[in-house]
């Protein structure tokens, strides 16, 4: 099944399954999968991908501005150049350009900068909210949905490693959302304004990390 949008054909794949729902989802080889129960015609997919055009290009060009983002080397907000060398012994930022011996050193060093930066700012806005939170146990890991996650139970707080691709203010507005769930543990008008007292421009830096999800 193939379905065009702006003069561009994209592929449909359709897994069905035993579910009661339809999700429709855009993936970075930018192919639509639609999931859906296993009595479901081809011909209701199609309705259904055509009334929901507006929804599927939005996924896309998501996605296309993930792939862009991803194909370069971004750290803590800032694009640099990769040049190849070996005039310095780790990857080492001058201006607008990091240098490194191999391709493979950028993961390790976003990697060690998020294990070291993230729980910084953790630490930071701890300080700024110890009035109201107690200080949790940190973990790093790289997750695809989420840019945070709070448990409250085991005063715990996960950030994505992604995060480390991010400007300071972006970054910091996650910690604070998840140091926030620690006062309120749902996204009431309460838990918000909590958000909102330590970042007043919270909802620019949320869209902003909500157009990159």
């Amino acid at each position: 099944m193939k379905v065009v949008i702006d003069n561009n054909t994209y592929e449909v794949i359709v897994v069905k399954k035993y579910i009661k729902n339809i999700y429709i989802r855009v993936k970075e080889d930018l192919k639509i999968y639609v999931t859906c129960n296993i009595l479901t015609t081809n011909n209701y997919i199609e309705e259904l991908l055509n009334k929901n055009i507006s929804s599927i290009k939005k996924m896309i060009e998501r996605v296309k501005r993930k792939i862009e983002r991803d194909s370069k080397f971004i750290y803590l907000g800032v694009p640099y150049r990769v040049i190849l060398c070996n005039v310095f012994k780790k990857p080492t930022i001058v201006e607008d350009i990091i240098y490194v011996h191999s391709l493979t050193q950028l993961d390790k060093f976003l990697s060690n900068e998020a294990k070291r930066v993230l729980p910084l700012r953790v630490q930071e806005w701890y300080e700024k909210m110890k009035d109201y939170v107690s200080y949790p146990k940190v973990v790093i890991r790289k997750m695809v949905r989420k840019w945070g996650y709070c448990n409250k139970s085991q005063k715990l707080i996960t950030l994505n490693s992604e995060l480390i691709k991010h400007n300071i203010e972006e970054i910091d507005y996650v910690v604070v959302h998840e140091l926030c769930h620690f006062i309120y543990f749902d996204h009431s008008k309460n838990f918000w304004k909590c958000v909102e007292k330590f970042i007043p421009n919270y909802k620019k830096l949320r869209k902003a990390l909500n157009d990159e999800e």
